[in-house]
């Protein structure tokens, strides 16, 4: 039997900007996590989900295709990993199976909602990963967020990727999005086994340590939001309001730049300032893409951080889903929270996740 996991995330800043090649995001991992098990199986395979248990799937195996009795299900991004790691497993000279593949998710509330915290990418992770334990493949944290980023990006066919990012590494990240116009064409062009040796163009994955003081506080609004729907409206945006996108572009990669810094150095100040920045910028592109990224209740959570000395933000693609805050250690956030409950803003109990 196999059993791994992979976390899920959160972004602190540089959405949007960073589906652009070359323009940066921070995101952090969290300790709720995606589990995959795998046992082997003599004929018949499964893939099971507790959160979907009455959509559970059974396949068969014909040399190395996969024949499924059920292919209207939800399961699009744990297929997705199969495909590419049993790509990589014949690579590997790996002779396939059938196997029992059960998921479990912690990435989503009791009655089924998202909280926003990368479940697809998560479980495409896992799913990854698992397989290449079941099958013994030599893997890194560099082959596993390669196999894992072509999986998910065939399916969705947008965002950053930032999240299968996160999933892999763990802990706090700087991160710029690889050239996904070239993984398109690289994909078709080049064999798995040369794709996965190759330098990814604009590709860069940066493990940051946050300053001592730094506490992270993380609350739900419980609308869940359509990350790629959102990312498609803003897509629009730049094509028809061009010069105010290279704008919002260019403030961005200085903000996060500038973040960024302000981990290398521990400055929390610095950390915090540039949150609010990143917050002001998202709301000018919510204004100039008819977006509505920060709803009445995130607006509310980012209040409330004000009198505590703390910055304040959404988190991913907004409309819904997370807010965050950062401020100090040593703030008492008993009323912050307290204030959260009354508002019906949800607060979530999650430490960022460190992967060793």
């Amino acid at each position: 039997m196999i059993k791994v996991k992979a976390p899920g995330k959160l972004y602190i800043a540089g959405e949007y900007a960073v589906v652009e090649t070359g323009y940066p995001a921070i995101l952090v991992a969290i300790n709720q996590f995606v589990h995959v098990t795998i046992n082997k199986s003599d004929s018949i395979g499964s893939i099971v989900s507790k959160q979907y248990e009455e959509n559970s799937i059974f396949w068969t195996r014909e040399g190395n295709h996969m024949i499924f009795d059920n292919r209207d299900n939800p399961f699009h991004y744990i297929l997705a990993g199969i495909k590419i790691t049993e790509e990589y497993a014949q690579i590997c000279n790996c002779k396939l199976d059938c196997y029992h593949l059960s998921v479990d998710s912690q990435l989503d509330s009791n009655d089924g909602k998202k909280y926003g915290l990368g479940s697809s990418a998560a479980v495409t992770v896992a799913t990854v990963k698992g397989l290449c334990a079941y099958y013994n493949l030599p893997i890194t944290k560099e082959y596993l967020f390669k196999l894992a980023a072509i999986a998910h990006f065939e399916v969705q066919g947008n965002g950053s990727l930032g999240d299968i990012a996160a999933s892999v590494y763990g802990g706090w990240l700087a991160y710029h999005s690889v050239n996904r116009e070239w993984l398109m064409l690289a994909r078709q062009k080049y064999s798995l086994s040369t794709l996965l040796k190759m330098t990814w163009p604009d590709l860069n994955i940066k493990e940051l340590t946050p300053p001592a003081s730094l506490n992270l506080l993380i609350g739900w609004t419980g609308s869940p939001a359509s990350t790629s729907q959102l990312v498609d409206a803003v897509s629009l945006t730049k094509a028809e309001k061009q010069q105010k996108y290279t704008a919002f572009l260019a403030e961005s990669k200085s903000c996060l730049n500038n973040m960024i810094n302000g981990f290398a150095t521990k400055s929390l100040s610095t950390i915090q300032r540039e949150l609010k920045t990143n917050r002001r910028l998202l709301h000018d592109l919510g204004k100039i893409s008819g977006l509505n990224i920060e709803t009445p209740l995130l607006k509310e959570l980012i209040t409330s951080a004000k009198s505590f000395g703390g910055a304040a933000k959404t988190s991913g693609a907004g409309g819904g889903d997370c807010g965050i805050i950062i401020l100090n250690k040593n703030v008492d956030t008993s009323l912050l929270l307290a204030k959260w409950k009354e508002l019906g803003i949800i607060p979530l109990n999650l430490k960022v996740h460190i992967i060793k």
